[in-house]
């Protein structure tokens, strides 16, 4: 089978809007007074200091707010370019486990360990930014503990979490919803966090089982 690797462009465009919004938002505004809200004209010589000292003081303060929306650039920019790479990361080991299984390989347990263990990592950190949730009514139950014979079914089961997670219209075509379909984009993105959340949960059984029955070297 050819896998195509979807980068979802869109999808970490607004997470990189949302991020960025709210790293400015402890940022407080300078705001300036309407015209003729002033005091009355004062001959005091110290007055020129003082206004001297407050027109620094803006300076300043607009210097530290540049210095500050550069340092929030940034920090969008690495949190961008990592969400690209574990997206595309988990597509790479889930077709790698796929071609395995297709030519039905005997298992390689260590192998397997390492592939899942780096999927659970890296479907969590993409969860920083997502913040998945269950959807309303659902709990998040524990992920059983696998069966030796039950490992196969739950690989090719990841295999079909991850592509439902990354086919989501929520994550393909974010930037191009429109309102009246505001209820269909809330459920793609309520279907795209479950498919996450089973990820990062299937994963970890997959990596604890795999890692248990590991022949020690």
């Amino acid at each position: 089978m050819n896998y195509r690797l979807i980068v979802a462009t869109n999808l970490l465009g607004l997470l990189a809007a949302a991020i960025f919004s709210l790293c400015l938002a402890g940022t407080t505004m300078a705001q300036g007074k309407p015209a003729g809200a002033g005091p009355p004209p004062n001959n005091n010589p110290n007055l020129d200091d003082r206004a001297r000292q407050v027109d620094e003081g803006r300076l300043r303060s607009a210097e530290v707010d540049a210095g500050t929306e550069e340092k929030n650039q940034k920090l969008v920019q690495a949190a961008i370019v990592n969400m690209k790479e574990d997206f595309t990361r988990i597509q790479v080991l889930r077709n790698d486990i796929a071609r395995n299984l297709v030519a039905h390989k005997p298992l390689d347990y260590r192998l397997i360990s390492e592939q899942t263990a780096e999927i659970n990592k890296r479907a969590s950190r993409l969860n920083l930014y997502m913040r998945a949730h269950a959807a309303e009514g659902e709990k998040e139950n524990k992920a059983p503990e696998l069966k030796s014979e039950e490992m196969i079914g739950a690989l090719v089961r990841l295999c079909k979490l991850i592509d439902s997670f990354t086919e989501n219209p929520a994550l393909k075509n974010a930037a191009t919803i429109d309102s009246k379909d505001a209820a269909k984009a809330r459920e793609n993105k309520a279907n795209a966090d479950r498919d996450l959340l089973a990820i990062i949960k299937l994963s970890n059984s997959l990596q604890k089982k795999s890692e248990s029955l590991r022949t020690p070297q």
